[in-house]
């Protein structure tokens, strides 16, 4: 049964996110933005200039009382401590803000938008260090833990893409529609009705898995090896499109949320870990995914395709609204998964020990 956060909003909450404290941080429309406590009671608000939405919500990892918020086309940098006047504001995207990340040791901020833009902002020198591009809006935009450098995005172009900052263009790209197309799966007749525009990105905790939420209603785990990735592990996990991925904190336990109100809990370490124990039947996946699915036509043939019918979700959470944002939280010694929809509170669901 879910506990009701309530208090913090009037409008629908976009955004949420977990400090390494634990404290509770959501962006809502009209500008609205509220801390909680480990209860779910909002300890602050605050209401951001010109009361644009807040799109995107994300503690510092070194300074867990520095939170980057964006709204509109402005990164607005606040102390949780106080939450008052902003103490930097950055105007570095030409399009409404997307998703933000920042990387683990606090260098550098990703900001993605709706013009397919991603701003990478040294925070040092505070400017942008790198401007990088999707053909289409840039809905989800992810640095890889351990490796400050590299992060992943995806956009409504159906690329998933992989960076590195020391380039401009991506060390490696795959088009989810193109590599649908040779499948000849039953849903492929579909895949034009309801392509795959990709709409959420995580990174598991070992920075060498990614998955991907799309609006086919599957999630795809890709593989990072080098400079470029495969795909490990595909699934129809949703009836509707996928909003939100999140790996958990520990592991390969995986969260979705999708617009048909469901909620749903994964554990894919053991698909994962087939691929691991086999170097020689991964190493063969791989060149024949090579082959057809590279990032020149982004193409994957029936033999190489990874996809898992049979993989059925540890938990299924019916939330019964569309999920705009998922986040974990640790409460009172117990796990929590935070869900945020069209209402103005924050749905608190238990989660079994890993």
């Amino acid at each position: 049964m879910a506990a009701k956060w309530s208090g913090g909003h009037s409008s629908s909450v976009l955004c949420l996110t977990v400090s390494a404290e634990g404290l509770v941080a959501s962006g809502a429309e009209r500008g609205e933005l509220a801390l909680w406590d480990g209860g779910g009671s909002p300890v602050a608000q605050l209401r951001l200039p010109q009361a644009e939405d807040v799109t995107s919500v994300v503690f510092s990892a070194r300074r867990p009382s520095t939170l980057y918020t964006s709204h509109g086309e402005s990164i607005s940098v606040l102390d949780v401590r106080s939450l008052q006047e902003p103490l930097q504001r950055f105007h570095v995207n030409e399009e409404e803000i997307n998703c933000l990340s920042v990387n683990d040791t606090d260098s550098f901020l990703a900001a993605a938008d709706d013009s397919g833009a991603i701003k990478v902002v040294d925070l040092e020198s505070k400017k942008v260090s790198r401007s990088l591009r999707h053909s289409n809006i840039c809905s989800s935009v992810a640095f890889r833990p351990q490796r400050p450098q590299s992060l992943v995005s995806c956009g409504l172009d159906m690329q998933v893409m992989l960076w590195n900052l020391q380039k401009v263009r991506p060390l490696w790209s795959t088009n989810l529609q193109e590599c649908e197309r040779d499948e000849e799966s039953p849903q492929s007749a579909g895949q034009f009705f309801n392509p795959p525009l990709a709409h959420s990105l995580s990174v598991a905790s070992c920075g060498n898995i990614f998955s991907c939420g799309a609006q086919d209603g599957k999630v795809r785990l890709f593989r990072v090896t080098g400079a470029r990735f495969e795909r490990e592990l595909e699934f129809q996990a949703h009836s509707l499109g996928v909003s939100q991925v999140l790996f958990m904190p520990e592991g390969y336990s995986l969260l979705s949320g999708g617009n048909d109100g469901k909620v749903l809990l994964w554990d894919v370490s053991s698909n994962i870990g087939k691929q691991q124990k086999s170097p020689a039947k991964s190493l063969h996946r791989r060149k024949a995914q090579a082959a057809a699915c590279s990032r020149k036509d982004g193409k994957l043939n029936k033999a190489a395709s990874n996809e898992h019918p049979g993989v059925v979700p540890k938990l299924s959470i019916e939330h019964g609204e569309k999920v705009n944002w998922l986040s974990c939280a640790e409460i009172k010694g117990s796990r929590r998964v935070l869900v945020a929809d069209q209402s103005s509170s924050i749905s608190a669901y238990p989660l079994p020990e890993p």
